[in-house]
């Protein structure tokens, strides 16, 4: 994004064009189907407002990916305990829960955003630093746990976030912190 000192108009501009981003995600699927002529004319924003926020459509995506990243992991760490994963854990089910609306749209669209890679990636760095953890198990956990998330918010399940999050605390306690 290119503006650093943003007023509160600034933030609505914003705001107006990653929802309408979001909409045509969920219509058109890919990224590439989408134009920033079709972005303005659907958001009733003029081409300058968008190019004085972003680059191009790939910047709107990428801003999401930031904004999860940026509010869910705002700080490494290494999970040694259930508690300490099971706040981990609530922190970005949360955050989902609360944005249900602009994500459900992202994560319907066929190219799921590459912010669950890179939310996947974070998760499984967090797990991984714990040297008692198989990795093997870390990889199983997160890839499962992500793929859960995407199938929720596409109504592939029939589990919500909550139901989600109940489970995967579960298994996780299972997985890593059970003395099998």
């Amino acid at each position: 994004m290119k503006l650093k000192g943003i007023n509160s108009s600034s933030k609505r501009t914003i705001e107006l064009i990653k929802e309408t981003f979001a909409e045509l995600m969920e219509e058109k699927k890919e990224i590439k189907n989408i134009t920033v002529t079709e972005l303005v004319k659907r958001a009733n924003l003029t081409r300058g407002a968008f190019y004085s926020h972003y680059d191009n459509i790939y910047e709107v995506a990428s801003d999401f990916e930031e904004e999860i990243l940026n509010q869910v992991f705002n700080n490494e760490m290494t999970i040694s305990n259930q508690k300490e994963l099971d706040d981990y854990l609530d922190k970005i089910f949360n955050y989902l829960e609360n944005n249900y609306d602009i994500y459900s749209k992202l994560l319907n669209a066929d190219e799921t955003i590459y912010f669950m890679k890179r939310l996947n990636k974070k998760i499984y760095s967090s797990l991984s630093k714990n040297s008692n953890i198989n990795y093997l198990n870390v990889i199983f956990f997160t890839d499962g746990t992500i793929d859960l998330i995407i199938k929720s918010f596409r109504g592939e399940i029939k589990e919500n976030l909550k139901e989600i999050s109940a489970y995967v605390k579960n298994m996780a306690n299972y997985i890593f912190f059970s003395n099998n």
